[in-house]
């Protein structure tokens, strides 16, 4: 079943969503009209005087390539999304810009004056990568808030508890014992050793946790201390010393024993940005809770749901129970705004080909999302999907798959452009 239907009244006031039978019947009636297409949402044509609504929480799991979102009422997951960043999209543009200009400097071309000193930046400026993962979910976050009653918030703020796991990185701290603090270590050890048996590197088996230094031998329980093995590796090594384990593999042993001591510098990097999230919800005004990602897990296993994003957000805090109402989330894709580039470079940076000044062309601009009913000629068809415009009138429409040379007079626009892609 698809998302629930999100309705505000004639004043814009968010209401409770609707399910989705009861939105065709208030459209067919004439009752509400469709206010938008992504996330689809109905405006009444009348206010509502002193509603009855119950409170909903905005959920969200923040991930390094795609944040998980859900609305919840109570133990409800009304509705759903995934919002794929385009981090690194963004960071290779930068590169890209970079390698231009140095090798212009390095031709013999005109003078041009230095302007390397004439922009500032902040003192606590996160990469633009990362700055794009805040800002385009506080962008989603700022819609629901338009849209839906949301009383409170909740956000995965940090990927591993680390205050709760006794390691190098975090000294002085007894770690806790308890039925969650399994799945704290276990999601750590996945993702600083890569999941990856750490003596013969196979992926994709039954991973478990084995002690670098044996409990036998009087190895303890730090993280340091921990790695993941495969049963086979896990059986062989048995309490043996690693050093004897591995005496013919000093390459591997030498790895094992620098990457058991690093810090986990992947979460550190996305924790930055959960921080950074949670200080720009709490500028919204409304109470922001927060829960780590073994609790995520720990909700998530407990509850017998599947792996995704969206189900992972509904995961997030303190979850008693859980009834999932929809099983087709929004699938959300960054694709920016364009670029105000007007020369296009080749792969040397050399010109290759112009824009033109004016972005709409017969009322159409690059991004949006058009239906087109095709009723004569070769291309007999309806296509829906989003347009890139052409001067000639021509534009191409990416459905499942692109379709070329549709006339702009067969087309209307569905969902104006907003620097997103959309799918269900």
């Amino acid at each position: 079943m698809s998302n629930y239907t999100l309705v505000i009244d004639a004043n814009n006031q968010p209401l409770s969503p609707c399910h989705p039978s009861v939105a065709r019947k208030l459209l067919a009636s004439k009752k509400a009209a469709v206010y938008r297409r992504y996330p689809f949402t109905i405006i009444l044509n009348k206010t509502v005087e002193n509603p009855q609504i119950e409170p909903i929480e905005l959920k969200l799991d923040p991930g390094s390539k795609t944040t998980g979102v859900a609305l919840v009422q109570g133990n409800k997951v009304l509705w759903g999304a995934e919002l794929t960043h385009r981090g690194q999209a963004i960071k290779m543009s930068l590169e890209s810009r970079r390698s231009f200009r140095r090798s212009r400097r390095n031709r013999h071309t005109r003078y041009r004056q230095a302007r390397f000193l004439n922009r500032t930046r902040q003192s606590s400026l996160l990469a633009p990568s990362l700055q794009h993962r805040v800002e385009t979910t506080l962008t989603w976050v700022n819609k629901l808030l338009r849209l839906a009653p949301i009383s409170s918030i909740v956000q995965e703020l940090v990927r591993f508890d680390l205050q709760q796991l006794e390691n190098p990185e975090i000294s002085g701290v007894e770690y806790h014992e308890g039925e969650l603090a399994e799945y704290e270590v276990r999601e750590y050890l996945l993702n600083k050793w890569d999941r990856k048996c750490a003596y013969c590197g196979i992926e994709n088996v039954p991973l478990q946790i084995d002690h670098i230094h044996s409990k036998a031998k009087g190895g303890s329980n730090r993280i340091s201390n921990l790695c993941l093995a495969c049963e086979q590796c896990n059986i062989k090594k048995g309490t043996q010393s690693i050093e004897q384990f591995l005496a013919k593999k000093s390459d591997i042993l030498k790895r094992i024993f620098s990457q058991a001591k690093r810090p986990l510098k992947d979460a550190a990097t996305v924790n930055s940005t959960r921080w950074e999230l949670f200080n720009r919800l709490q500028e919204t005004g409304l109470p922001v809770a927060t829960g780590s990602g073994g609790l995520t897990k720990f909700n998530r296993t407990r509850l017998n749901l599947p792996k995704a994003h969206w189900l992972d957000a509904a995961c997030v805090g303190l979850v008693e129970s859980l009834k999932v109402l929809t099983s087709k989330p929004l699938l959300i894709k960054a694709t920016g705004h364009g670029t105000r580039q007007m020369c296009r470079p080749d792969k040397f940076g050399f010109p290759s080909r112009y824009v033109p000044r004016l972005k709409f062309v017969n009322g159409f601009q690059t991004g949006d999302i058009v239906k087109a009913i095709v009723t004569s000629g070769k291309k007999i068809g309806i296509y829906v999907g989003r347009v890139t415009v052409r001067s000639s009138g021509s534009f191409n429409i990416y459905t499942s798959e692109l379709v070329s040379g549709i006339s702009y007079k067969y087309c209307s626009v569905i969902h104006r452009k907003d620097g997103y892609s959309y799918a269900t």
